[in-house]
């Protein structure tokens, strides 16, 4: 099923949820427009009990994204209506990270500045061996404030700020290397491997992989004590749930588990 809405579009395929960044024009520029329906695109995906897994893709097979859009930037509009507008980010963000099933950046085309957050905020990253990856704002007068607290959950300090401070790119190999990318393919092989880790996905219990991702969202920052107390509290209210139970049984009975409703 597919619904188009430029410059998204959202396209179901069983338990996939395939939401395509579409606006060729801007390079998939994430203007306000583009932002606003990306963020309803992934909150359709989040409340479909039917979707398991969110795949986060580019029409153009050249860029996923070349980061926000510069013309916004540099416009005329008063300070106060821009700053206005600067929450979009961090509620995507946030929806990725409290999103409930996971999410897969199908990187197969560059992945640049406000979108390698986007990339970061996902689950994983599966990217084509000829992407490039940055960070490339400085270059023209801006920083990566919002995104550089993702990079620095995701990179060592020094890493982190090679990228952001000299606006280089990195390779794919480079990123993998860096452990930025979860799986990395041939052009060709690419949709093969994204779809391999797609269905593999789509196939584990969604309640305990909604309870296991809220659990690592929410224990990230604690500290060690505080993590251990509250995943504690959370086995003990997995291990009570039919989908536990139905594990260890098909285990045992050498079947397929059937899963019950997230």
């Amino acid at each position: 099923m597919t619904d188009n809405s430029d410059p998204i579009r959202y396209e179901t395929d069983g338990a996939l949820a395939t939401i395509w960044l579409d606006d060729p024009s801007t390079r998939n520029a994430l203007g306000d427009e583009t932002l606003d329906a990306l963020l309803a695109a992934l909150e359709r995906a989040r409340d479909d009990s039917a979707v398991r897994v969110v795949i986060l893709r580019s029409a153009d097979p050249k860029v996923f994204s070349s980061g926000g859009n510069l013309k916004d930037f540099a416009d005329d509009r008063p300070v106060l209506e821009k700053h206005a507008g600067l929450d979009r980010f961090p509620r995507l963000y946030e929806l990725l990270a409290h999103l409930g099933k996971p999410s897969i950046c199908a990187a197969e085309g560059d992945v640049l500045a406000g979108a390698f957050g986007i990339a970061l905020a996902c689950d994983f990253i599966v990217a084509a061996d000829h992407v490039k990856f940055g960070c490339p704002e400085i270059n023209v007068g801006v920083f990566p404030f919002m995104i550089s607290a993702l990079i620095y959950r995701s990179l060592p300090r020094s890493r982190a700020n090679e990228l952001m401070m000299t606006g280089e790119l990195i390779t794919a190999q480079s990123a993998y290397d860096m452990n930025i990318v979860s799986r990395l393919a041939p052009k060709a092989q690419f949709d093969a491997e994204l779809g391999r880790l797609a269905d593999r996905l789509a196939t584990r219990s969604p309640l305990l992989m909604r309870m296991g991702k809220q659990a690592l969202t929410t224990t990230r920052d604690m500290t060690l004590p505080e993590a251990l107390d509250h995943l504690k509290a959370q086995l003990g209210l997995a291990l009570a749930t039919e989908d536990v139970k139905e594990g260890v049984h098909a285990l045992f009975e050498k079947r397929e588990p059937q899963w019950g409703e997230r």
